[in-house]
């Protein structure tokens, strides 16, 4: 067997190059040399078109007749990229496989005609890796408005792929797991995530879909082991298809895969694999403590007579932007009327530009949420704009929720929207936009001859070129993302954009296992979590609230002008707490000593580590007293916020911390953990 080996400075992967279809036989750390557990039987990439689909029929996206086809022509290394191309003869088919060198790999495919045929692409992978084995355990998260990134563990070989394997006939089960998202939310229900741990060999897999819309990925068994597969999307799943010509090339979406020993070893390579791929500016940098009026404040209501004193409340306990969120353009219902994205005149008598210049006064920036990819249905920019400028369905615009899609493949779409952000910025000097996305878009547009899933797919590429292009032509300008909460948490649009809201959950206690579980999908320095501390609350309400936006961007809410001094200078305590993690957050990783938190659990862990500290946030979630232990390095325990109090009590025997709650009610902590 003719082997190609080819690193990226954290992982191998080894290639076989025969007389078959290349397959990608072993992903080892790059420290590591590959085993024995080289799988030489599922080739790297899989498609099918119409006229060319599967053997044997199955639901899954394996063992495709071209799939099968494709031979190695030669490999291109150009830098830290390397280029596996392979035709098949019969059709003039050519993909090109691409992998580029980060900390871990990028991968996608290329798919082309070599000549003057065509193909009706329904399905094309973006990777596919072989597997020494099924018998092993899967890390996925289900996502949902306000109860986002709740993590699970399943054994695939006992609840998912049966072990039907018969010396006598051979046969391989059929059986497949699969973890699909559909339409504009890439993260409406599903994370585009998933950690695979061998239960046999200290080894795990990792991976990530780079795409803001509909993705899927399979495991399955293979006569040799398994494999895993890792697409956008496809025909079965989201109605996807498209003509591939010599004119008409086509690209995947990308996807990273990394590679470690064990769970929180490949969640750490994820995190260094999403900031190599991050494109961060120097505005980046600022990372600055955001306070929005909406979470328990003024909750879509925002006028002046509110906005002032609650502007002044926030420069006086230290944050550095005041983002005016969701109601500041609409005269009543704000729902279905948006688009025009001009200042309200009844809720700011005076303009919007008071407001503003008492946020520029205290030396804060300026922030305005903004929906930029609707328009509803009863705003006159509805009847300004053609149809052409929206996303439609045999002639008719989608609407959902009251609300029309923008096309942002339309140029007159881009326009109404690069008018509106140039507008803002010049007018009011804005700093700060929270991009939202609240209504999803459906299986997509058919317009221009597409199929549905590909109308989307381009749409969602457009809108990825114009944030681009708005970040060219505003360098200063910070965008958070925003969709519902974190229905679209993809690093397609997390490597171009500064912050993620983690959740719109407004309980606390419900936070706190998002907050502990946000850094399995999203970087430590882009996981807005929201603190809204509530006034008249116990002591320990007060910081289980502040608590849960300090392990990493926290984002302030709350009614600060009603809060009482003892208030204030906790949350000053909490602001500078976050601030000291600010200054090496961008180079800790995350660990989880309990465990990924699942929704329930009473005590919840998270642990951002560097070489030499280690910031630990635990939450006790039912009243007390109560014990845990965590199995952690001996370290030296100083408290981070707060700083003082002996209602929890820290105990280490060897390698082992036991920590003990003795608060009446649910209780939270931060810790600072130093190594010697």
């Amino acid at each position: 067997m003719n082997l190609l080996r080819w690193s990226s400075p954290e992982l191998t992967l080894t290639f076989a190059l025969d007389d078959g279809p290349v397959r990608l036989i072993g992903v080892r750390e790059a420290s590591r040399p590959d085993g024995e557990d080289l799988v030489p039987s599922q080739p790297l990439v899989e498609v099918s078109a119409v006229g060319h689909g599967l053997s044997p029929s199955t639901y899954r996206h394996v063992d495709t007749t071209l799939g099968q086809q494709l031979r190695y022509v030669r490999h291109e290394e150009t830098g830290a990229t390397l280029r596996i191309i392979q035709d098949d003869p019969g059709t003039g088919l050519r993909v090109t496989s691409v992998f580029d060198a980060r900390a871990g790999v990028r991968a996608w495919s290329e798919a082309s005609m070599t000549g003057p045929g065509r193909l009706e692409l329904t399905f094309l992978s973006s990777l596919v890796v072989g597997l020494p084995s099924v018998d092993a355990e899967l890390h996925s998260a289900a996502n949902s408005w306000m109860a986002e990134n709740r993590w699970s563990a399943r054994s695939l070989r006992s609840e998912t792929l049966a072990d039907i394997v018969s010396d006598a006939h051979h046969h391989v089960a059929r059986s497949r797991h699969t973890v699909t998202n559909a339409g504009s939310w890439s993260t409406g229900e599903h994370l585009p995530v998933g950690v695979l741990i061998d239960r046999s060999t200290p080894y795990a897999l990792g991976w990530q879909i780079e795409h803001n819309g509909p993705w899927h990925y399979e495991i399955g068994e293979s006569r040799h082991g398994g494999y895993l597969l890792l697409s956008g999307p496809t025909d079965q799943e989201h109605q996807w298809s498209i003509e591939l010509t010599a004119d008409t090339p086509f690209t995947t979406v990308p996807v990273s895969l990394v590679a470690g020993t064990d769970r929180d070893s490949v969640f750490a390579a994820l995190t260094r694999q999403r900031r190599a791929i991050r494109d961060r500016r120097p505005v980046d940098d600022r990372a600055p403590v955001v306070f929005n009026d909406y979470m328990n404040t003024l909750l879509g209501d925002p006028t002046t007579e509110k906005l002032l004193p609650l502007i002044d409340a926030a420069a006086e306990v230290g944050a550095d932007y005041f983002c005016i969120d969701a109601g500041w353009y609409a005269e009543g219902d704000w729902w279905n009327t948006v688009g025009a994205w001009q200042p309200s005149a009844t809720r700011f008598p005076n303009g919007l530009a008071e407001v503003i210049d008492r946020i520029h006064f205290h030396g804060m920036v300026p922030g305005l949420w903004l929906e930029p990819e609707v328009i509803g249905v009863h705003s006159p920019i509805a009847h300004e704009l053609p149809d052409d400028a929206f996303l439609t369905r045999r002639g008719v615009r989608v609407a959902e929720s009251g609300r029309y899609l923008l096309d942002l493949r339309s140029t007159v779409a881009r326009a109404h929207l690069d008018q509106t952000v140039d507008r803002l910025v010049r007018e009011f000097g804005i700093g700060f936009f929270k991009f939202d996305n609240n209504t999803m878009t459906g299986p997509g547009t058919d317009k221009r001859g597409t199929s549905l899933g590909h109308g989307l797919l381009e749409h969602q590429r457009a809108l990825l070129r114009w944030l681009d292009d708005l970040q060219t032509r505003h360098p200063d300008l910070l965008i958070e993302n925003c969709a519902s909460g974190a229905m679209r948490m993809d690093y397609a649009t997390l490597s171009r954009l500064h912050l993620q809201s983690t959740s719109d959950q407004e309980h606390p206690l419900l936070y706190a296992p998002i907050t502990a579980a946000a850094p399995a999908a999203v970087l430590p320095e882009q996981a807005g979590h929201w603190a809204y501390p509530i006034s008249g609350s116990t002591r320990e309400e007060f910081t289980f609230a502040l608590v849960n936006g300090i392990p990493g961007r926290l984002y302030l809410s709350g009614h600060l002008d009603h809060m009482t001094p003892t208030e204030i200078d906790l949350i000053r305590a909490a602001l500078a707490a976050h601030r000291a993690i600010l200054d090496d957050l961008d180079t800790l990783v995350p660990a989880w000593p309990l465990g990924l938190p699942t929704w329930t659990d009473d005590w919840i862990a998270l642990s951002l580590n560097g070489p030499d500290i280690s910031y630990l946030t635990v939450w006790h979630r039912t009243p007390g007293p109560s014990t845990v232990t965590l199995s952690l390095p001996r370290s030296r325990i100083d408290p981070h916020f707060p700083t003082e109090g002996t209602a929890w009590t820290y105990t280490w025997t060897d390698d082992a911390l036991t920590i003990t709650a003795n608060t009446p009610e649910p209780s939270a902590r931060v810790l600072r953990l130093t190594r010697s």
